[in-house]
């Protein structure tokens, strides 16, 4: 009797236990959120999560590799959304929310805004739904970043911040 009491304690106790401990786990690549009104009215939002290098190589072992098209991010494509039409690198984009997708290069970056901003990474990406697509100039970063970061300066300056690389577009 005593056993039969044991075996469904125990069980218990480990479940417990095993949420407890995944609660306290910190997800790899935490989502992130920046949001800004800019100069021109607009209200830009942009929902991503950040990986970390964790001493790998960025464009070999890590996104974004050379030529190929990624979530800018990690997990969900990220997601970039305005709430009035805007002008990105002196482009029409109206008023909505777009996968933010980039193809990587030496000297500069394609920045993409796709229709279907709801999906897993970049595995259902087609360019046929693409919105708009510019091309910037990559640059080198101030400081190294550890954590993919973006920020939106008020004067509408979009900064893709990962490791060595800082890739920045205008937006109006």
């Amino acid at each position: 009797m005593k056993r039969m009491l044991f075996m469904p304690l125990l069980a218990a106790t480990v479940l417990v236990t095993s949420i407890a401990c995944a609660q306290d786990q910190k997800p790899a690549s935490p989502p992130a959120k920046v949001s800004e009104k800019i100069a021109s009215g607009a209200t830009i939002t942009i929902n991503y999560s950040q990986p970390s290098v964790k001493g790998r190589t960025i464009g070999k072992d890590l996104e974004p590799l050379p030529g190929k098209v990624w979530r800018t991010g990690a997990n969900e494509a990220t997601v970039f959304e305005t709430d009035k039409d805007i002008t990105v690198e002196g482009q029409k984009l109206p008023a909505g929310k777009y996968g933010l997708f980039t193809i990587a290069g030496d000297k500069e970056w394609t920045i993409i805004f796709n229709k279907t901003w709801k999906q897993w990474g970049a595995f259902k990406y087609s360019d046929a739904d693409d919105a708009l697509r510019v091309k910037v100039p990559v640059g080198k970063a101030p400081a190294f970043t550890e954590t993919f970061t973006i920020k939106i300066g008020e004067d509408g300056k979009v900064s893709l911040l990962w490791g060595n690389t800082e890739t920045d577009f205008a937006v109006k």
